[in-house]
């Protein structure tokens, strides 16, 4: 009994000191920046980090998305190292090394997909000045779900407390601006039309309008002018996800793979096709990439609703995990079987081969599903050959 008692008094007596730990890490940090949202994460936690930089505030940042990176206050860059799977608990550790690092700023994205979590997160872990939500998109519907406006409540969990919020969500403005109001938040909501072509301009990759003002929102809210902000963003490293278009030239054919593998769900898949004006090209001058997850089905199965209806290509090359079920799927949905090509395991040389042989000179490849697994592993392929950085 006596050795029972006295676990529970050093259990007790443990995270009282983390407690303290952890409240002198925030007490550190006098700028911390909550990044939730469906889509554009990563994308937008780089953003804001690069624009802080630019204008001299000492900023880190960590992203989670496509490959989980700690930013450090120079730019340089890390891999989060786990020793199992993830888990909310990190951010701690995040926070105690953006202090070490002497940040005043930090930008770290939302890790929590379970609501409970996400407003642990916050409430319990970040503590955010400024909290950010992207979008409300129809993703991790299992957890989340079952509708977009439980989507949308399960995101409003991490608005802060006596803070600012920033969002470019306009569907469900209306719930985070109460929630913003009931937790004693600025509310701010970003207008994409406030990014013109020309700021669009410098990027190494594709970035969306959206997301490049929200960041440039959340920096002039922090003291650095939109322009300073902006010429910091261009020249920022993009997360592993990010949309890029790759040239790709070999025996006289000239295609451009756009990389989209990160957009996984139907809602976003189509913000960037349309975008691309896809649609608006001959079906036989577009290739369909897919790459699926056998751990993911779920947003293969939703993604396959909007193929020949609402996206149509030439040929449809699948990758990864579950192709033969996917194949029976889009060609269930009026796709026609001699346009799908089964790469299901196939080597990343061999895909590279066969895309080549499918693809009509001048067309587009874009690459849709997933980036884990065969997507991931095709990419590094693709970039070894053409021996970019």
């Amino acid at each position: 009994m006596k050795l029972v008692l006295l676990l529970v008094v050093l259990f007790v007596a443990l995270g009282l000191v983390e407690h303290v730990r952890h409240r002198r890490s925030l007490g550190r940090i006098p700028i911390r920046i909550h990044v939730n949202g469906t889509r554009g994460k990563s994308s937008v936690t780089r953003l804001i980090a690069a624009g802080l930089r630019a204008g001299s505030v000492r900023t880190v940042a960590k992203t989670t998305g496509s490959a989980a990176r700690f930013v450090h206050a120079d730019g340089t860059e890390e891999p989060v190292r786990r020793s199992g799977p993830p888990n909310i608990k990190e951010q701690i550790a995040i926070m105690r090394q953006a202090a070490g690092e002497g940040a005043r700023a930090l930008v770290i994205e939302c890790m929590a997909v379970r609501p409970d979590l996400q407003q642990v997160s916050e409430d319990k872990v970040v503590h955010s000045t400024i909290g950010v939500v992207t979008n409300v998109r129809p993703d991790h519907l299992e957890v989340m779900g079952p509708t977009l406006g439980n989507v949308a409540l399960a995101l409003a969990g991490t608005v802060p407390r006596g803070g600012q919020f920033f969002t470019a969500e306009h569907e469900f403005t209306g719930l985070f601006r109460e929630t913003a109001a009931r937790r004693g938040s600025a509310f701010h909501l970003s207008d994409p039309g406030a990014v013109s072509d020309e700021d669009l301009q410098g990027f190494s990759y594709i970035e969306h309008p959206e997301n490049i003002g929200l960041a440039l929102d959340v920096c002039e809210a922090v003291g650095v002018s939109r322009e300073v902000a902006l010429s910091g963003m261009r020249s920022v490293t993009p997360d592993a996800g990010a949309l890029r278009r790759i040239p790709l030239r070999q025996g006289g054919k000239e295609i451009d793979l756009v990389t989209a593998f990160a957009a996984n769900d139907p809602a976003s898949t189509l913000v960037i096709w349309d975008r691309l004006g896809l649609g608006e090209r001959e079906p036989d001058a577009v290739v369909l990439l897919v790459n699926l997850r056998g751990d993911r089905m779920r947003r293969s199965k939703d993604l396959a609703e909007i193929f020949h209806r609402r996206i149509r290509a030439g040929a449809y090359v699948l990758i990864g995990d579950q192709t033969k079920l996917f194949r029976r799927l889009v060609i269930g949905r009026g796709v026609p079987a001699g346009a799908v090509v089964d790469m299901g395991g196939a080597p990343a040389e061999e895909i590279y081969r066969v895309l080549l042989e499918v693809a009509p000179s001048g067309s587009t490849v874009l690459g849709v599903g997933n980036i884990g697994g065969a997507g991931a592993a095709f990419l590094d392929y693709v970039v070894a050959r053409r021996g970019d950085a």
